[in-house]
């Protein structure tokens, strides 16, 4: 049985280490440094951001969503009962529609 002694190779196995150490080290940073470059936020080990973005142009961008939803909200009711009506005149026997429209008349008359 050949017994090998790992005390000469023992600086090495620590230069190695201390080599993997850095080269992760210097991964985490470069990482770190493009998500900071291109504007992405900082997150800790849980996901969460660290210092999330609050400057002027985001608040400014969110309030003119929140103007633009609103607006949108409006224009889909108003489309909305456009559709009941149309809705309304498909589905309502010809009769009827005939009667509304004498009646209409016969008022303005």
């Amino acid at each position: 049985m050949i017994e090998v002694s790992l005390a000469p190779f023992l600086p090495w196995i620590i230069l190695m280490g201390l080599a993997m150490g850095f080269m992760a080290l210097g991964g985490w940073l470069f990482t770190t440094w493009l998500r900071v470059k291109n504007g992405y936020p900082l997150e800790n080990s849980w996901g969460k951001a660290v210092y999330p973005q609050r400057n002027d142009e985001a608040l400014e961008r969110i309030k003119l969503l929140s103007q633009e939803n609103a607006q949108l909200r409006a224009e889909i009711g108003s489309v909305k009962d456009r559709l009941a009506n149309v809705e309304r005149i498909v589905t309502d026997g010809a009769h009827q529609l005939d009667r509304e429209i004498e009646a209409l008349r016969s008022r303005s008359n």
